[in-house]
């Protein structure tokens, strides 16, 4: 018999300090950046940008019941991808804020998902993308090894992520040493192959 996953705590903190973080992340970016690979494999920049505020906005509309009005991968970003951040994470803050935001279930792309499971979701994904982004335009002095350190306790504590591990979402852990900051360990734990 499944347990169920413990709920987490502080996590709307702990997502409060990721869109900080990665706020401070998006702002770093230059243009030309946009185009930059990145770890997580085959998107640049943009892509994991585009996707990580497309996730903000679903994320906020399914914990308020409204319809986010785009897909996940649609055009998030526009011609300012700094001001789309930074809209979406005001939306997504408030949504995370609301009294009963880890109450009841959410769907999610991964489907009906208890509110407190989904913000730990929900928390992978901003944590990881901003590191993506910041190890892509070699900015990794901006992610915040604490936090980072924070998701990887907090993941073993769910369960870790061998049920994610397929295409389009998590690969094999990559191995690295144990030594090395938490942000790369991170990333390693995430599958992402990086120099």
């Amino acid at each position: 018999m499944e347990t169920a996953p413990t709920r987490p705590a502080g996590v709307i903190g702990q997502i409060d300090r990721a869109l900080d973080v990665t706020g401070q992340i998006v702002e770093a970016v230059q243009e030309a950046q946009l185009a930059a690979a990145t770890p997580c494999r085959e998107w640049d920049v943009r892509t994991v940008l585009n996707h990580t505020v497309g996730g903000m906005h679903l994320f906020a509309a399914a914990l308020s019941g409204m319809d986010a009005g785009a897909g996940h991968e649609d055009d998030w970003l526009g011609s300012d991808a700094q001001g789309a951040f930074a809209a979406a994470a005001e939306i997504d803050r408030a949504a995370w804020h609301r009294p009963d935001a880890l109450d009841g279930t959410i769907e999610s792309a991964l489907g009906a998902l208890p509110s407190f499971y989904a913000a730990a979701v929900h928390l992978t994904e901003l944590v990881v993308h901003g590191v993506d982004i910041a190890v892509a335009i070699d900015r990794p002095d901006l992610a915040d090894d604490q936090l980072c350190a924070e998701l990887l306790g907090l993941m073993a504590e769910q369960g870790g992520l061998d049920a994610f591990r397929k295409p389009g979402m998590f690969a094999a852990e990559v191995e690295i040493s144990a030594a090395a900051p938490a942000h790369r360990r991170l990333l390693a734990y995430a599958g992402r192959e990086w120099n």
